[in-house]
């Protein structure tokens, strides 16, 4: 379990492993790009890409098993929109990395100016 000083924002192992395992790609890190300042069709996405509508969707699919975005049902067409709280819990799981990391370099730094 991931422990998170604000228990909203806690994650727990898997949930870590499928929303950074999802942005690890770049496409799908440019889909979460796209939808997060608005929703877009799976038809519009794919047009900016290289690559078949199956493989967006799949991509698609990968974000959404990760929290990352939410597909809706809008007429006949399948929309995407960012979800940005589930980067926010992310964000703050790297805050609490990066503060970890910086006490034990300033304890590193202390240790070696006073040998």
């Amino acid at each position: 379990m991931v422990v998170h000083s604000d228990q909203r924002l806690a994650l727990d192992e898997d949930q870590v492993d499928r929303i950074f395992r999802a942005l690890a790609d770049a496409t799908r890190r440019d889909i979460v790009r796209r939808t997060m300042s608005g929703e877009a069709s799976i038809s519009r996405l794919a047009a900016a890409y290289e690559m078949s509508f199956a493989a967006v969707q799949k991509h698609v699919s990968v974000l959404e098993g990760a929290g990352l975005v939410t597909k809706y049902r809008s007429g006949r067409e399948r929309l995407v929109r960012g979800n940005p709280e589930t980067l926010r819990r992310a964000q703050a799981l790297l805050d609490e990395y990066e503060q970890l990391w910086r006490v034990r370099l300033t304890r590193l730094e202390e240790m070696l100016t006073s040998e």
